[in-house]
C-alpha cells in the first residue's frame, strides 16, 4: 500500500483531483456526471490505442501508424457493412473483420521492424504515408455518415449499461484484459522482462522477435477495436479524421509515466493519462479557450508533465546509484 502510495500513478491521481477541484470553480457544469462521462466517452478511442502503445512503448519501440491503421480497418469494416443486411450478423462480421484486419496491419509492421531490423520509427512513419494514401484513394476523401450504417450499428452505437456508454465499457474492457495479459500471462512477463533489461532478458531465452511481432500485433488488434467504437462514437468514418491522433496516443501513455526510451510503463498509468488529458482538455472548452490556444496550453502542460517526471525519475536512480556504491 504505502509503495502504490508513493508511486507515479498515485501523483497523476493528485494532479487529476487537483485539475477537477479547479475547473469545478471554473466551471459549474464540470463536476457533473453527464461531463464526465462525456470526457470518458470522447478520450476512450484515444484510450484504447493508448492502452495498446503502452506495450510497445515498455520494449522501446513507437508506432506512430495506429492512426492510419484505425482508419483504414473503420472505412473497410464500415464499407463491407453497408452491403451486408442489417442483421445482427453484420455486427458480429464487424467485430470479427475489425481486429483480423489490425492484427494483419499490426503484424506487417512488427515483421518488418524484427526480422528486417528497420528501427520502428521508419517503418510505422512509411505504414502511416502508405495506409493514409490508400484511404484517400479508396475513399475519394468522401464523408461516410449513419444514413448509410445498418440499424443494427446504430442501435448497438446508443447502447447504455447503468447510463454508461457502450464505448466507454469497451475501453475498460481493453484496459482490463492488457493489464491481465501483462500481469498473469508468459508473454506479458516478457514484454516486462525486455522493457526492464533487454540484454539480460535475451540472455535467458526470451525471443525478442516474437515479443515484437506480438506487441505491434496487439497493437493492430487494438486499433481494430478502436475502429469499431470511433464509428460507433462519432456514426461517420471521415478519411481525415483521425489524422495526428498519434501524437496524442503517445502524448497519453507518457503523461501515465511511460518512459518514451522504453522500459517504464503501466496500465493503470496510461488510463490515468488518459484521463488527465481528456480533463485538461474538457477544462479548456469549458473556460472558453480558444481552440487554437487549447492546443498550445495542451502541448505546454505535456511537456511540464514529462519534464517533472523524466527530473523524478533520474534523482530516483541517482539515489539507487548512490546506495549501491555505499554497500
Amino acid at each position: 500500500m504505502k509503495t502504490f502510495l508513493k508511486s507515479k500513478e498515485m501523483s497523476i491521481v493528485g494532479v487529476v483531483l487537483l485539475l477537477c477541484i479547479t475547473l469545478a470553480f471554473v466551471s459549474p457544469v464540470f463536476l457533473t456526471a453527464d461531463n464526465l462521462l462525456d470526457v470518458l466517452k470522447a478520450n476512450s478511442v484515444i484510450g484504447i490505442l493508448a492502452v495498446g502503445m503502452t506495450l510497445i512503448i515498455i520494449t522501446g519501440g513507437i508506432d506512430v501508424s495506429v492512426a492510419a491503421v484505425t482508419s483504414a480497418v473503420c472505412v473497410i469494416t464500415v464499407k463491407l457493412m453497408m452491403i451486408m443486411p442489417d442483421h445482427f450478423i453484420s455486427l458480429l462480421l464487424a467485430f470479427l473483420v475489425a481486429p483480423l484486419l489490425g492484427i494483419l496491419l499490426g503484424a506487417l509492421n512488427g515483421v518488418l521492424v524484427s526480422k528486417i531490423k528497420i528501427p520502428a520509427i521508419v517503418v510505422t512513419l512509411g505504414m502511416m504515408s502508405i495506409i493514409n494514401g490508400l484511404v484517400l484513394y479508396i475513399t475519394n476523401g468522401v464523408y461516410l455518415n449513419s444514413s448509410n450504417f445498418p440499424q443494427t450499428f446504430i442501435n448497438f452505437a446508443n447502447i447504455k449499461i447503468f447510463g454508461v456508454s457502450i464505448i466507454i465499457l469497451i475501453f475498460a474492457a481493453v484496459a482490463f484484459l492488457t493489464w491481465y495479459i501483462l500481469k498473469y500471462t508468459l508473454i506479458g512477463r516478457e514484454v516486462l522482462a525486455i522493457g526492464g533489461n533487454k540484454e539480460s532478458a535475451v540472455r535467458v531465452g526470451i525471443n525478442f522477435d516474437k515479443v515484437q511481432i506480438f506487441v505491434f500485433s496487439y497493437m493492430g488488434f487494438l486499433a481494430g477495436i478502436a475502429a469499431i467504437a470511433q464509428t460507433a462514437y462519432t456514426k461517420s468514418v471521415d478519411p481525415n479524421g483521425m489524422l495526428g491522433l498519434e501524437l496524442m496516443v503517445i502524448a497519453a501513455v507518457v503523461l501515465g509515466g511511460a518512459n518514451i526510451m522504453g522500459g517504464r510503463g503501466t496500465i493503470l498509468g496510461t488510463v490515468l493519462g488518459v484521463l488527465l488529458l481528456g480533463i485538461i482538455q474538457n477544462g479548456l472548452i469549458l473556460a472558453q479557450i480558444d481552440p487554437f490556444w487549447q492546443k498550445v496550453f495542451t502541448g505546454i502542460i505535456i511537456l511540464l508533465a514529462v519534464s517533472f517526471d523524466q527530473l523524478q525519475y533520474k534523482r530516483s536512480q541517482n539515489k539507487l546509484a548512490k546506495i549501491e556504491v555505499e554497500a
